[in-house]
């Protein structure tokens, strides 16, 4: 356990480290954090409002998600198998399951970064009020978690094609699924044909309305379970993928 232990870490470091060579890292932040502020000051009409707490600010999280966690996601397979640096990747004292796992907590602890350097907007919501700090605090755990699973997903679309642009395009497409398949009109489509127990099944996979429950301080158990499962699916897909093209 201790050196499983080990080589995830050894991979989550050489990860993070390779994020902050190149421009990608300050490129990604800049972004994020601009256009979150963006969205919830204008199109969230934060001031306008007038009501203290952050729900202009998170309402737009799924979205930036859905395009910039894709971005971010699209070089950690397809990248080292282009290169064949995958080969030299595996051939260091860990296993695939580690390979994949370091690699993906290096993602996601740097989304978690970008998403640490918003903060000084709940600063902000407190100088102009008195909001519920312990609804910010489920909110901004929430997002995470949302990012973790855009991650995963895109971490395994990524081991699908050598192609960035390939996993990009198909890992912005899943991930919309998985947005909108909480959505009335959606589920209408399949209630037509399919058991109600089934529509109800597709249902409860949209991103959106666990997060949702959480933003609103609610830190129910079935949310959190949800986007580790989810998180755990695509992961575990993302090493049987890797396993079967291996020699590719």
């Amino acid at each position: 356990m201790k050196s499983r232990l080990n080589g995830m870490l050894t991979i989550m470091q050489r990860e993070l480290k390779a994020y902050f060579v190149t421009p990608v890292a300050w490129v990604f932040i800049i972004i994020f954090t601009v256009m979150a502020a963006a969205f919830a000051f204008y199109l969230g009409g934060f001031y306008q409002r007038g009501i203290a707490d952050l729900e202009p600010f998170f309402r737009f999280h799924p979205w930036l998600y859905l395009f910039l966690v894709p971005a971010l996601s699209m070089r950690l397979w397809a990248e080292e198998r282009k290169s064949g640096t995958i080969e030299l990747l595996l051939t260091l004292p860990v296993t695939l399951v580690e390979a994949i796992v370091g690699k993906f907590l290096a993602a996601w602890l740097f989304l978690g970064l970008a998403l640490l350097l918003t903060v000084p907007i709940w600063f902000s919501v407190n100088y102009l009020g008195d909001p519920d700090n312990g609804v910010i605090l489920a909110a901004y755990i929430g997002s995470w978690l949302m990012a973790g699973a855009f991650l995963a997903i895109g971490s395994c679309i990524s081991a699908l094609t050598r192609n960035q642009v390939v996993a990009f395009i198909l890992s912005v497409v899943v991930c919309f699924g998985f947005l909108l398949s909480g959505l009335p009109i959606v589920l209408e489509a399949f209630r037509a044909w399919l058991p109600q127990v089934f529509v109800d099944g597709i249902a409860n996979l949209s991103l959106i309305s666990h997060f949702a429950d959480i933003s609103r301080g609610v830190l129910d158990l079935r949310d959190l379970i949800f986007f580790m499962l989810m998180i755990g699916f695509w992961l575990t897909a993302n090493a049987i993928i890797l396993q079967l093209r291996k020699a590719d």
